[in-house]
């Protein structure tokens, strides 16, 4: 056999090598990209409902129906100890709504229904902000540069970042209040430490509130209530009113309200967070987040 006739017959071999290893490679089918599954907030357990404490929970009958407010003296510990006080005076009985605006609040809490009156008591002073620390019970939703945004209960807040605590001489940071739908924020005149009776309850988002007002609790039950109130700057007669208002702890059994509120530290409120987070994108509000309650 000839040497030329070797290499044709060892260059058809490889040839034939080289066309069978690429239709090969050509037959193998191309992976397809699988998409990630969408984001599903685990369903609320029994364990991840919690029971408010009926010392902390006013509630404002209206003609209008039912609001009950979960008051928060972590935030706001003297304001909260003068309306509950003022509650069990009957100091709020029959008071109206004198200054309702869409949007916006609704303002109630003035024996002399214009705005300029009071109680009795010594006036509050401001309370826009607190401190908090580690052991704090606050729930991060959010990290906008140089602030974390988050809840303490069902409040709404936002704090410095806890990484300054470190650097503080009482181991916490500063936080305060965001003016959410539901929010009890306390009425005042030009001086930061003049409120005394009056409160308003947020219809909606107002965040030019935050740092200027202090603000008492929110409303679990009755937001609906609230958005019902008549309208008005003053409002018109016959205005809307509190027929009563009591905390549930002073109710009789009988009578006292019992609500569950999903907890703001739960998996499944963590998880109602993040599908926020994913649906709004840039425009995610915690204000946005409702937090959901079984009244009874």
């Amino acid at each position: 056999m000839s040497r030329l006739y070797k290499i044709l017959c060892a260059t058809l071999l490889v040839g034939a090598c080289l066309t069978t290893t690429g239709s090969q490679a050509l037959a193998k089918p191309k992976k397809k990209a699988v998409a990630p599954a969408p984001f599903v907030a685990p369903k609320p357990t029994p364990a991840d409902w919690r029971t408010p404490d009926p010392d902390n929970l006013l509630v404002i009958d209206t003609n209008k129906g039912r609001i009950i407010v979960e008051l928060a003296p972590l935030v706001a510990p003297k304001s909260v100890a003068q309306i509950k006080t003022l509650a069990r005076q009957h100091f709020y009985d029959g008071q109206t709504f004198f200054r309702v605006i869409d949007q916006f609040m609704d303002q109630t809490g003035d024996p002399l229904n214009t705005g300029e009156g009071g109680s009795k008591l010594p006036n509050i002073p401001a309370e826009f902000s607190f401190r908090r620390d580690a052991q704090t019970p606050f729930v991060k939703a959010a990290a906008p540069d140089g602030e974390v945004i988050g809840l303490i209960g069902t409040m709404t807040v936002a704090s410095q970042p806890e990484a300054l605590m470190s650097m503080t001489i009482d181991g916490k940071v500063g936080a305060w209040s965001l003016f959410c739908p539901g929010v009890m924020g306390i009425a005042r005149a030009n001086d930061p430490d003049s409120a005394n009776s009056q409160f308003f309850l947020m219809r909606a988002a107002y965040p030019k509130l935050e740092k200027n007002y202090t603000a008492a609790g929110r409303v679990i039950v009755g937001q609906d209530v609230v958005r019902s109130i008549k309208l008005g700057e003053p409002v018109a007669p016959p205005q809307d009113k509190m027929i009563e208002v009591r905390l549930a702890s002073d109710m009789p059994p009988d009578q006292r309200p019992t609500v569950k509120v999903l907890d703001t530290a739960s998996p499944a409120f963590k998880g109602m967070i993040e599908e926020a987070r994913i649906e709004q994108g840039a425009d995610f509000s915690v204000c946005d987040v409702a937090i959901p309650t079984e009244p009874k």
